[in-house]
């Protein structure tokens, strides 16, 4: 089995956060009601859609680690900010509650992945 890295795309962070994104998009996002069009939903489009943009292009940089950890902080940041936004769409619309709760553990792995990656990631392929 190789699992070696030769794109952003083989990164289960990015893969993930891109899921992720659609489900908010496709099946969050549209059910806010019309007075968070440009409020919340902007918020949520642009958080969500954030973190596998942030990846993407911070592995361009892979090379530089300054540069890149601190695109992979920048997403981490994204990552969090979608805790309280899920969580204003699952207790004060009421957007199905079940699907918020699931998607901020989700949003909260992604943290998690993106800390051990940027901690990590001076020592990839040193082993």
């Amino acid at each position: 089995m190789n699992n070696r890295i030769k794109s952003f795309k083989d990164l289960i962070v990015y893969t993930g956060s891109i899921e992720a994104a659609k489900r908010v998009m496709f099946c969050i996002v549209p059910l806010l009601p019309q007075n968070e069009k440009y409020d919340l939903a902007s918020q949520l489009r642009r958080c969500c859609k954030a973190i596998p943009t942030l990846i993407a292009e911070g592995y361009a940089k892979k090379y530089q680690p300054k540069a890149f950890k601190k695109y992979l902080e920048d997403a981490l940041g994204e990552a969090n900010e979608m805790h309280p936004h899920l969580v204003f769409c699952r207790d004060i619309y009421l957007i199905n509650p079940q699907l918020c709760s699931e998607l901020i553990s989700t949003y909260e792995i992604i943290g998690k992945q993106l800390f051990c990656l940027r901690r990590n990631w001076q020592n990839y392929g040193k082993e």
